[in-house]
């Protein structure tokens, strides 16, 4: 079976080719950085414009570098949220009208549910049960998968998510968007011990998360100290060793509830080599084994949304012609409904 994936949740335009036996035929993926950095975030009107002038071009690009036609497609997967509605609408659209033109089926797939099913896509790859470490610039949760579609949200941040609190902190610091690199990047000047920053919801029971106060604390530490480039850079290294040791404390707490041994981590943040130190060191500890995507699956792409709708087409599922985007989606307990 060969399925079109399409990826247009926020700032990236993926598309990818999945084959059931072959794996990952081609993929492509733009990246709106540039568009949206002068203005130190996502703008979603200019975000969905830019969607709508890629996205055809992107999938003839795909088509042709797997030599394939239209009429070898067999299914069509399309992200239908979480995200930023008009950005969602373009890839719903686009998805369900090729779809409906080849007379195949399509499929909306969860945008989060796609990441924690990236590191499938390795050879080196996770065991149903596993635990999730869902990572990204709108989402931080732990999730319990059992098998695809089959879901329990354990813990999830209770207001900025951990890639959000990067970004705004880095803007803190007079960093430039997106923030999340760049701060990683001036933490590697910085010196251990300058600065402690809390560890926030460690103290207490519970997988939940909470980087709002932690983002608060750093904003004063800013305004009182950051009056050179080494102290923004402690205070940067600071940071990230709180969100560090705040997601592998919670990753490890998961792992010693549940008693499953391996941990995916899949998102944007999923990419941060400090994030994949402190984890590896935590799973190594527990004697368990810990699973990332490929780097250029971390962020969103269009080959983990082909991946996810060709498990749910093996499996039989169908959706009717009519079609919604959903910006706010849970992933929650059970299986997943489309």
């Amino acid at each position: 079976m060969n399925v079109l994936g399409i990826e247009t949740s926020c700032d990236e335009t993926g598309i990818a080719l999945y084959h059931s036996e072959k794996g990952i035929l081609s993929h492509a993926l733009h990246s709106q950085v540039n568009l949206h950095r002068e203005y130190g975030g996502v703008v979603p009107e200019l975000a969905s414009r830019d969607h709508i002038s890629r996205i055809l071009p992107l999938i003839q690009n795909v088509l042709d570098v797997a030599s394939l036609m239209s009429t070898d497609i067999d299914g069509v997967a399309y992200t239908a949220g979480p995200g930023l509605v008009g950005a969602l609408l373009v890839g719903v659209a686009v998805g369900r009208s090729l779809a409906y033109a080849w007379d195949i089926p399509a499929l909306g797939v969860h945008h989060m549910e796609a990441h924690l099913l990236a590191p499938l896509l390795e050879e080196e790859a996770p065991q149903f049960p596993f635990l999730a470490l869902l990572v990204s610039g709108g989402h931080t949760q732990l999730v319990q998968v059992d098998a695809p579609g089959n879901y329990i949200l354990l813990g999830e941040s209770l207001d900025d998510a951990a890639g959000e609190a990067f970004d705004k902190t880095a803007k803190l610091l007079g960093l430039s968007y997106p923030g999340g690199p760049e701060i990683s990047r001036l933490a590697e000047q910085g010196q251990h011990g300058k600065f402690h920053f809390p560890r926030p919801m460690t103290d207490r029971p519970g997988l939940d998360f909470s980087f709002s106060g932690l983002k608060t604390f750093t904003r004063n530490t800013v305004n009182e100290q950051a009056s050179d480039e080494q102290t923004r850079a402690d205070i940067a290294l600071a940071f990230v060793d709180a969100v560090v040791d705040t997601l592998v404390i919670k990753c490890r707490r998961a792992m010693q509830q549940t008693g499953l041994k391996q941990l995916v981590a899949a998102g944007g943040v999923s990419a941060n080599q400090q994030l994949r130190h402190g984890l590896e060191k935590m799973v190594d500890k527990e004697n368990g084994g810990v699973f990332y995507p490929r780097l250029e699956f971390c962020t969103d792409n269009g080959a983990m949304i082909a991946y996810a709708g060709c498990l749910r087409m093996l499996a039989g599922e169908k959706e009717p012609l009519g079609f919604t985007a959903f910006p706010h989606w849970e992933l929650g307990a059970g299986p997943t409904k489309y």
